[in-house]
């Protein structure tokens, strides 16, 4: 159903405005549409009703075959109308139908007899109709017709030849490349339309040819271009020539940059902001270079136009973090910006000024922005702290100002991130500035008082732990974080509890009264704050028992647990209560990976505020922590990417083996997870024996055996391949485990002293290329995708023949990458013929890369697809496409 379309900016009820098309079905409006078959035609009526059809069709609601067919051919008849308006109308409806190859002969005779009208409207939209239903057989019958519209005296024909040309060129390129004359043609039109979309085709037919693309850019920059749009996409493909051939090593200037410093005296608005935009964003741009253009871009910030008021400010705010310098003669003009009704403005202005700014300004700054926060939603406040972060790390004399305003609006409304960028800001501050460690814990203290997050506080608890002791006077902080065990959940509590024993363990001075409060809790609802006081009460010796040495105090409440948690839950579990006290040096300190058969029960995910986004530690830590405990494998660097486990056996089978794969730079370590699941043997000398024939870029460097695998308790094994550095090397392994088999008495326990050895056939192992990318995604990928530029960025495009649907061609690829889908780009709609994905990952190497897929259905089941990637490093984006046109 359809939204009211309410006034923007006003908020009056009686003045709402509402969509005509309020409540309107499919069925109702397809009966409607049998109005299209009256003998006597009322041309206002059919143009209601296509306008409806329209509506639907554009709300994604889908047709049936016979439906679609039915409005097809009842909308075909309206041909023998001679009203204007609703020929258009017709028009639109046919596009929008995309009638099938079958049926589109019906109407083709209309659409080419309209072609060649007197009337020119009738032959602009009929030139659009046919391109844009037909196939490339009947494109050959019409193509002389075609090239004729595009020199035609109606711009209005011309250009929606050359728009068509621009469409058919993705599908049917050898034919369009054959009108190049008539397109060059077309760019000398004195119509500022026809010439923008002339040459846009032209710069598409020649596109893949560089020297021609130079040529081209050569002979128009001479003057002969005066359409502003055409100007604009001129100056687009000047940037792109000028990155493609550099600077001159000799005398240091630029190709073309004359040009563009002439395009900033130019008439049109957007023509200077074009250009000013492309100067600045010139790799390696100098102060000389860059100055005309921030001239042209302050005169833009006292505009009366918000759109060019928000380009300027958008241009500087991306100069400012490479040439902060160079912006500061504009600091008077956005200061002007930051009472800006438009909000999008004002925060631009807001972060360029702190990026600017110079130590005497801040205080004025302050003042400004703190009128300006409540205005803005959370997203922009976020970016508004984050700015004033680095201000403060840079300008470190003024942390009082700016803590001040921190710990203001960290009072105030707002969600959990925004909340969360201030603590974490004023958490960095006190780490860097010693001077504002004491007032900048206070404010965090008064924070917790009223805080609504769990996760926060529990943060905040345990960084007052840490740095709390440390102050002048650390009693101060004992009121606020007691207030907590009375008056916060079970998990505040039991962090309020550890932060108290924190502070007691380091101020000989507040022990007692810490001790009276440790006490206090003891008596607490929920158990594991009382375990944590007792504990607590125990090892600082305030139960009367001999307390243990300060060191060993020290680092059991300020180091770091070195036993992952799941052993040590499964030693607690296994330990049976006797005389002898539980040791946790008996713990092992490998990670002991679970077995193949166990699968994690479907259980809720936290949510609320008492789950922190950051989680406990993730399995790619454990691998890292594993790993590196192992020491043959201490110099293979930092851990890229660690696979999810591989099966190598079937369900149910005598011996459960998977195996995950260690991505390194220069290695590829698998880690078989083993299990044995017969209650009457004992493995012993537990190995993979790895064939890598068919992997000829690997090496076996190293080998590490299992002593023992007992019956149900998990073990590994491992084996390192030497690969080249940095490249995603692929192949395929078979592997065989081998071992000594022992016999076991079930009732003892006891294994036999003889063995005998025999080994057991593995599924094979492949690495391929989406081992080595990690699936990370970003917020906004088209942000990320104009930061990172098009100086890397490769284009192909390819065929991915016959296949199901445009669904399975989209996995497909997605699978290949490994790669993660961004903004929900990996659905395809039901019946779509064309789709676009977007992905992001990082390569091995750290580097990021962006990857945008466009689909097309081209024939019956053919999928053709265009490959655009965009990374930092030109070779990454090479290998990308490598990756595709071998998968």
């Amino acid at each position: 159903m359809a939204q009211p379309l309410v006034k923007k900016d006003d908020d009056r009820d009686d003045e709402a405005e509402y969509s005509p098309f309020l409540g309107i079905e499919k069925g109702a409006v397809l009966q409607e549409a049998r109005v299209f078959n009256d003998p006597q035609l009322d041309a206002r009526r059919c143009s209601q009703v296509i306008t409806k059809l329209l509506y639907l069709l554009n709300q994604g609601e889908s047709f049936t075959k016979v439906e679609a067919t039915e409005v097809f051919f009842s909308v075909t008849k309206l041909f023998q109308s001679r009203d204007i308006g609703l020929r258009r109308m017709v028009y639109l409806m046919i596009k929008e139908l995309s009638p099938s190859a079958d049926e589109v002969i019906i109407v083709t005779s209309s659409l080419m007899k309209d072609m060649n009208s007197k009337t020119d409207m009738y032959r602009a939209n009929a030139i659009r109709v046919l391109c844009r239903i037909t196939d490339g057989t009947l494109l050959t019958q019409i193509e002389r017709y075609l090239k004729q519209a595009i020199v035609d005296k109606n711009p209005v024909v011309a250009s929606a030849a050359l728009v068509s040309g621009i469409h058919i060129l993705q599908t049917n390129p050898e034919i369009v490349k054959r009108w190049s004359n008539e397109v060059q043609e077309a760019v000398q039109s004195r119509a500022a339309l026809v010439q923008f979309h002339a040459l846009a085709l032209l710069h598409q037919i020649r596109q893949n040819d560089r020297l021609a693309v130079s040529k081209l850019v050569t002979s128009l920059t001479r003057g002969s271009v005066r359409s502003p749009l055409a100007m604009c996409l001129l100056i687009r493909y000047t940037s792109q020539v000028i990155r493609e051939s550099g600077s001159n090593s000799q005398t240091g200037d630029r190709p073309f940059y004359d040009f563009l410093e002439g395009c900033l005296r130019h008439k049109s608005e957007m023509v200077i902001f074009e250009a000013a935009r492309a100067i600045t964003e010139l790799s390696g741009v100098t102060s000389r270079e860059l100055t005309p253009a921030i001239t042209v871009l302050q005169l833009f910030l006292s505009s009366s136009k918000p759109v060019l008021r928000f380009a300027a400010v958008r241009t500087l705010n991306k100069v400012a973090m490479t040439h902060p310098m160079a912006v500061t003669n504009c600091n008077i003009d956005m200061e002007s910006l930051i009472s800006d009704q438009n909000r999008s403005i004002a925060t631009l202005a807001i972060t360029t000024l702190l990026k600017t700014g110079n130590e005497s300004s801040v205080d004025r700054l302050m003042k400004q922005i703190t009128n300006f926060m409540s205005d803005i939603a959370d997203e922009f406040k976020i970016v508004v702290v984050e700015a004033i972060r680095s201000l403060c790390l840079k300008f470190p004399l003024k942390y009082r100002a700016l803590m001040n305003f921190l710990s203001n609006i960290l009072r105030e409304e707002g969600g959990f991130e925004y909340k969360k960028a201030i603590v974490d800001s004023i958490v960095i501050l006190i780490r860097d500035i010693p001077d504002a460690k004491e007032s900048g814990l206070l404010h965090l203290c008064e924070f917790i008082e009223d805080c609504e997050f769990t996760y926060l506080s529990t943060q905040i608890l345990h960084f007052l732990g840490i740095e709390g002791p440390k102050t002048s006077d650390p009693s101060k902080y004992i009121r606020y974080i007691y207030n907590r065990v009375h008056l916060e959940n079970a998990t505040v509590r039991a962090s309020a509890v550890s932060t108290l024993a924190k502070f007691g363990a380091v101020v000989d001075s507040l022990k007692p009264r810490i001790f009276v409060l440790l006490r206090r809790c003891l008596f607490d609802s929920d158990d594991e704050v009382r375990d944590r006081a007792t504990l607590y009460l125990n090892t600082l010796g305030g139960d009367g028992s001999v307390v243990e040495t300060e060191k060993d105090v020290k680092d059991f409440l300020f180091g770091s647990l070195d036993i992952p948690l799941v052993n040590l839950e499964t030693s607690l579990k296994n330990y049976e209560p006797s005389e002898e006290p539980f040791d946790i040096n008996s713990v092992p300190k490998e990670v002991k990976s679970q077995p193949l058969t166990e699968k994690k029960a479907p259980g809720k995910k936290p949510t609320g505020l008492g789950a922190p986004p950051s989680g406990p530690p993730s399995t790619a830590d454990a691998y890292e922590r594993l790993l590196s405990s192992i020491p043959e494998f201490e110099n293979f660097g930092k851990l890229f990417k660690s696979s999810a486990p591989v099966e190598l056996t079937e369900a149910e089978t005598e011996y459960a083996v998977n195996v995950v794969k260690h991505i390194f730079d220069r290695h590829v370590v698998f880690q078989y997870n083993c299990t044995n699941t017969i209650p009457e043997q004992l493995l012993e000398n537990v190995s993979v024996i790895v064939d890598a024939s068919d992997a000829e870029e690997f090496t076996e460097v190293l080998s590490k055996s299992l002593r023992s695998l007992p019956y149900d308790s998990p073990g590994q094994t491992f084996l390192a391949f030497e690969k080249p550095e940095g490249l995603p090397a692929v192949g395929k392994f078979s592997n065989i485990l081998k071992f000594i088999v022992k016999e076991v008495d079930t009732t003892t326990g006891e294994a036999e002293d003889d063995g005998v050895e025999d080994e057991y056939q593995l599924e094979d192992l492949e690495v391929v290329a989406a081992d080595y990318i990690l699936k990370v995604g970003v917020s906004n990928f088209r942000n990320e995708w104009d930061n990172i530029g098009p100086d890397c960025e490769r284009v192909d495009e390819y065929g991915l023949g016959s296949r199901e649907s445009l669904s399975e061609a989209v996995n497909a690829v997605i699978n290949l990458l490994g790669m993660q889908p961004c903004e929900g780009s990996e659905v395809v709609p039901p019946n779509s013929r064309s789709h676009t994905c977007l992905l992001s990952g990082v390569f091995i190497g750290g580097v990021n890369v962006l990857v945008r897929l466009s689909f097309g259905i081209d024939g019956p089941k053919e999928v053709a697809m265009k490959l655009a990637v965009r990374s930092e490093d030109e070779s990454v984006s090479d290998a990308i496409h490598e990756i595709v046109a071998s998968g």
